[in-house]
């Protein structure tokens, strides 16, 4: 078996083998790009509403919390507490609802795993056990491979002597001026 045989094959098993790290890293990846824009990890919904309570506090009891939030949401009330004077905050199972006393305003706050990415995210942040971070440096170690033997697979004019050479300059070239210009 002759060298670029054996550059493609490794190079095309190693790109069948690691192609779900692949995706798994790139999506995730984008969704992380993008956290100043949206929660990847989490829906968070939000509901304003009033709800007059008695300004005694003794008066106020979890039933009568879940009374005024059973409109807009059947969790129960797990517990609550006063972190001011004015302030009723009640934890839900998935959220919270805080009410002012004085003005009458009420905030529900839901929250929920935002399903596929809170997974993929879990795995690109190298969570779960250090066998997933063995297995992570693999991958990279893995796309390296992919990387070189994939420059050499075309000969000719679209091969790393003529295209190819301008479009690997082109790559590097471009990270290489993100970092002159924001570091």
């Amino acid at each position: 078996m002759n060298i670029r045989k054996i550059n493609r094959v490794l190079h095309r098993d190693l790109s069948y083998f690691f192609a779900g790290m692949v995706l798994i890293y790139s999506i995730s990846g984008i969704a992380l790009n993008h956290k100043h824009q949206w929660n990847p990890n989490y829906i968070i919904s939000k509901i304003e509403f009033k709800a007059q309570l008695p300004s005694d506090t003794s008066e106020i009891t979890k039933l009568l919390i879940e009374q005024k939030v059973n409109e807009f949401d059947q969790s129960p009330i797990l517990s609550y507490y006063y972190p001011k004077q004015s302030t009723l905050k009640a934890f839900l199972k998935n959220g919270t609802v805080t009410f002012n006393l004085e003005t009458g305003e009420a905030l529900i706050e839901k929250v929920q795993q935002r399903p596929i990415f809170s997974q993929l995210n879990f795995l690109h942040y190298n969570n779960p056990r250090k066998w997933w971070t063995a297995f992570s440096d693999i991958f990279a170690v893995g796309l390296i491979v992919i990387t070189i033997t994939g420059l050499f697979i075309i000969k000719g004019k679209n091969g790393i002597s003529r295209r190819g050479a301008i479009l690997v300059a082109a790559g590097i070239v471009l990270p290489l001026l993100a970092l002159i210009l924001y570091f």
